[in-house]
């Protein structure tokens, strides 16, 4: 049976596996030797039965959502293989990928996968899925951020009125497009209105609920939180700037000689195919669907 193995450190260590000498005796009427050593015969069945192992580094978001519990057993079960997960931001997952930590990235930031590709550290960007961005915070919403006329205006509001705002702070998919919103806006956030936890999303709902203030988030992870008691508004949504875009990239194998190309490529075609595109497509809580396959481009 094969299993999803989440680890959400940031690193691990991957020792090598010795085989150790296995000798059989025989009979000492046999024209064999009286001892065969075995180790290549042990390996070779062992090769056959155990599942191939891909390393994973992905968003939490697509961990927070939930997604990836959902539809990865269903790439294991079909490609008899074991993926083990690492939960980080795009930032830290394209660095993973960078140091040959990870076989394959799933990350949510266009500069920065490509970057990642032209500088020859991933071989090819493969769109896979969407979803979209949304300002969350309290209900009494004291900046009055929800009657905003676009998103960037609603930032605006947020930081005119001094209203706690919780940022992400960790080089995420999430928190670059943060950034690049108060960029737009031409505001350099600062001062005690303003908390980079360097947290994952989940965390960082967790924290804006915690002092009821706002929050970007993606939708998916919104809609699971919401669906176990999260007290956050969605308050904008709906803004071209915000549609969120994944891609799945495998690590450039001549880098790294412990790279599993050969599985990365055979999870990328599973995942941009047919059965993975209808897994994400299906994937719902409450009734409401979370992520998007195919591709959207982000609107100015």
């Amino acid at each position: 049976m094969t299993m999803l193995k989440t680890v959400f450190s940031n690193l691990w260590q991957h020792k090598p596996i010795h085989a150790n000498a296995f000798f059989v005796r025989v009979h000492p009427r046999s024209s064999a030797s009286h001892f065969l050593f075995l180790p290549l015969l042990l390996l070779f069945t062992a090769c056959r039965t155990q599942p191939n192992t891909l390393r994973l580094a992905t968003t939490t978001t697509t961990l927070d959502s939930g997604l990836m519990q959902a539809i990865l057993p269903l790439f294991e079960a079909q490609a008899n293989a074991t993926v083990e997960v690492i939960g980080v931001g795009t930032g830290e997952a394209l660095a993973l990928g960078q140091a040959g930590d990870v076989d394959v990235v799933l990350v949510h930031s266009r500069a920065q996968e490509e970057a990642f590709v032209q500088a020859g550290y991933g071989l090819e960007r493969h769109d896979v899925m969407y979803n979209d961005f949304v300002l969350l915070g309290p209900a009494d919403d004291p900046a009055d951020a929800a009657t905003a006329p676009d998103i960037i205006a609603a930032f605006s509001r947020i930081a005119q009125a001094q209203a706690p705002f919780i940022s992400r702070g960790d080089n995420s998919g999430t928190h670059n497009r943060e950034m690049a919103l108060w960029q737009e806006a031409g505001i350099a956030p600062a001062g005690d209105w303003y908390q980079e936890v360097g947290q994952g999303m989940g965390a960082a709902l967790t924290i804006a609920e915690q002092q009821q203030g706002y929050v970007l988030s993606d939708r998916g992870t919104f809609i699971q939180r919401q669906a176990q008691g999260l007290e956050l508004t969605l308050l904008f949504a709906g803004d071209g700037r915000l549609l969120n875009p994944y891609s799945v990239i495998a690590v450039n194998p001549t880098l790294h000689a412990d790279i599993n190309v050969e599985l990365a490529e055979t999870f990328i075609e599973w995942l941009t195919g047919s059965e993975g595109q209808a897994a994400i497509n299906n994937y719902r809580i409450a009734g409401q669907q979370l992520f998007f396959a195919g591709t959207q481009e982000v609107q100015p």
